[in-house]
């Protein structure tokens, strides 16, 4: 699958597969000659300098790169990021800041990774009442698995 790639800013990168079976690919931060802080506990908002047509029927999730979250303790604000089909803007991370340090952005930083997944085409139908299963409703930890 092809996807279309815009820059939006002269400096920006493509997003970029790290290894021949990685499920997603890097997004990259586009700060031009700046860099950010991001402080404890603080979210800021990061332009990859980058807009994409993704497919209909398809959807862009904004996933944490694993080694910046565990080492640096930075991570998607929203945990994973949901990019419509239908939006055509820049991509921008929300990135968290979960440690206790003031981390910095630089220009070309690998911010987070996008993985392009099938969505499915649903309608929510009101009714009276639902199908039995044997874990009815049964809330979190009821599964029945210790």
């Amino acid at each position: 699958m092809k996807i279309a790639v815009m820059r939006v800013r002269g400096n920006a990168r493509l997003p970029f597969f790290g290894s021949q079976m990685a499920a997603g690919a890097d997004l990259y931060a586009c700060l031009g000659d700046e860099e950010t802080k991001i402080g404890p506990g603080e979210t800021v908002m990061i332009g990859t300098g980058i807009s994409m047509a993704i497919p209909e029927g398809y959807f862009g999730g904004v996933f944490a790169r694993s080694g910046l979250a565990s080492r640096q303790g930075l991570r998607p604000a929203n945990c994973v990021g949901v990019i419509d089909a239908d939006y055509r803007g820049e991509v921008i991370v929300a990135l968290h800041n979960d440690s206790d340090r003031e981390r910095m952005i630089h220009d070309g930083d690998r911010i987070a990774q996008i993985v392009i997944m099938p969505c499915m085409d649903v309608c929510y139908q009101l009714c009276d009442s639902l199908d039995e299963t044997s874990r009815g409703d049964g809330g979190f930890g009821h599964s029945g698995i210790r």
